[in-house]
C-alpha cells in the first residue's frame, strides 16, 4: 500500500497495512505571516554541547517554521549567539525557566535531545511532555537515553502528540524485551519484524515512533505503519555521519510547526532527509542537509 504524506492526517489503515512512504506534494507556502508557520523551540545542551541543538534547530528552520529559537542555558548563550544568525535564543536555565518560556502561546513544536545532556534531559522532558497547551513534542538522543534505567517512566509521561526518533541503540535501551525479540533469531517463521516491533513500542508508549535506519519505520499507537526505504536507487551510505540525526529530529519539529501531524511529519522529513543527501553524493556532513533543502523543495515544485 502506498501513501503520499502531506501535511493532513494520515487517515485510518487497516490493522495490518504497512504503507511505503513516497516523495512528498510541494511544501511550498501560500502568503502570510511568519507565525503562520508555526514556531518551533529546540533546546540545547551547555558549553561545548550546542552544536547538535543548532544543527536540529538549522533543519527546522530551512524545512519552513515560521521561527524557530534555541533554548540554551546561560553558560552557553555567547557560544550558541555567534555561531547562528535567523535563529532566535532565549536562556532556559532550569525547568521553571522552561516553564515560563512556554507561556508563550505561539511556540507550537519543541525539540528535546540533541546534545542536551541527561541531567538537563531528566529536569526538562517532563515539563515539555506535560505542558499545559500541548505542543508536539520530539524527543531524540539524550532525550531518549536518560530513561534507559526507567523506560516505563518516560511512557507513562508521553501522549500522541509525542515523536520519538531512536536509532538501534536508543531502541533498545528504551524497550529492550522488544529488541530481544527483534535480535533474536527465529527458528520458525513468521519472524518478528521491524515492524512489528515499532508498532510494539508505539502502542507501549502511545507516541509515534520512528525507529531511525536504511529502513526506517514509522508507528502511531493506533497501529498506522509506515516504511521508508533507502535502497536501491535511492541508497544513501553517506547519512552514516554525525549530527544526520540532529537534522533529521529538525526536520521533523519544523514540520510539527507547520501544521504536520506526526505520521505525516515523520514520513515528510525521512524522505526530505535522504533526497537531501543523494543530491548532495559523497562527502556529505550533518551540515550539509538542511542547506540541499531548497533544491530538493524546488524540484517537488517542479
Amino acid at each position: 500500500m502506498v501513501s503520499t504524506p502531506t501535511n493532513q492526517s494520515s487517515g485510518t489503515l487497516a490493522q495490518d497495512a504497512v504503507q511505503a512512504v513516497e516523495a512528498p506534494g510541494s511544501l511550498a507556502k501560500t502568503a502570510g505571516h511568519k507565525f503562520d508557520y508555526g514556531h518551533a523551540l529546540v533546546l540545547s545542551g551547555g558549553p561545548g554541547r550546542t552544536g547538535a541543538a543548532r544543527l536540529a534547530a538549522r533543519g527546522a528552520l530551512r524545512i519552513g517554521a515560521g521561527l524557530v529559537t534555541l533554548g540554551v542555558p546561560p553558560s552557553a548563550q555567547m557560544e550558541a549567539a555567534s555561531q547562528i544568525t535567523a535563529l532566535m535564543l532565549t536562556r532556559v536555565a532550569d525547568a521553571g525557566a522552561f516553564e515560563a518560556v512556554l507561556e508563550d502561546a505561539r511556540i507550537n513544536a519543541l525539540c528535546l535531545g540533541p546534545g542536551l545532556g541527561f541531567e538537563r534531559a531528566r529536569a526538562l522532558v517532563p515539563v515539555a511532555v506535560r505542558a499545559e497547551r500541548t505542543p508536539y513534542v520530539v524527543l531524540d538522543a539524550d532525550a531518549l537515553s536518560v530513561w534507559a534505567d526507567d523506560p516505563a517512566e518516560l511512557c507513562d509521561m508521553l501522549h500522541d502528540r509525542c515523536v520519538l526518533t531512536p536509532h538501534g541503540g536508543e531502541f533498545a535501551r528504551l524497550f529492550p524485551d522488544i529488541a530481544e525479540k527483534l535480535n533474536a533469531v527465529p527458528e520458525r517463521g513468521p519472524a518478528y519484524s521491524k515492524v512489528d516491533a515499532t508498532r510494539e513500542a508505539a502502542a507501549r508508549c502511545g507516541a509515534v515512533v520512528l525507529f531511525k535506519g536504511p529502513d526506517t519505520v514509522i508507528a502511531h499507537p493506533d497501529g498506522r505503519c509506515s516504511v521508508h526505504a533507502a535502497a536501491y536507487g535511492r541508497v544513501a551510505p553517506w547519512l552514516a555521519t554525525a549530527g544526520a540525526g540532529d537534522v533529521l529530529a529538525g526536520f521533523i519539529t519544523g514540520l510539527l510547526a507547520r501544521g504536520f501531524d506526526p505520521m505525516a511529519a515523520c514520513e515528510t522529513a525521512a524522505w526530505l532527509h535522504v533526497e537531501c543527501a543523494r543530491a548532495f553524493g559523497p562527502g556529505l556532513i550533518a551540515e550539509d542537509l538542511p542547506e540541499m533543502l531548497p533544491q530538493v523543495l524546488r524540484q517537488l515544485d517542479a
